[in-house]
């Protein structure tokens, strides 16, 4: 099985505790969040508007979308509240070398929404 190589998106230390950063590579743009240490990577917009998750309020583990308040579970992706209902697509993040790296051919969509 071949498989893609990672690419780096931040340094993992740029990124603090219940905060997200944006971060752009391939022309695809990112929400990298750390929740409680671990680190997470979601399409940066939201799927109800064009709110920029990475300027959203994180609360546990969960963001809020600055645009409309549409809320999504960071781990999985899944729409949490209205009026979002399309969940995000995710990528597994692994840290190489102090970054936070991701397999861009690798997103994940949970199934589901609110």
């Amino acid at each position: 099985m071949k498989t893609e190589p990672l690419i780096p998106l931040c340094a993992a230390a740029d990124v603090a505790p219940g905060c997200a950063v944006r971060a752009e590579s391939g022309g695809c743009t990112y929400a990298v969040f750390n929740v409680e240490g671990k680190h997470y990577v979601t399409q940066d917009e939201c799927t109800h508007g064009p709110g920029s998750l990475s300027e959203g309020y994180v609360l546990d583990d969960e963001v809020e979308c600055p645009f409309h308040q549409g809320r999504f579970h960071i781990p999985s992706g899944k729409a949490t509240c209205a009026p979002a209902h399309e969940p995000l697509k995710i990528w597994k993040a692994e840290i190489v070398d102090g970054n936070i790296c991701i397999d861009p051919a690798a997103a994940e969509v949970a199934a589901g929404g609110s």
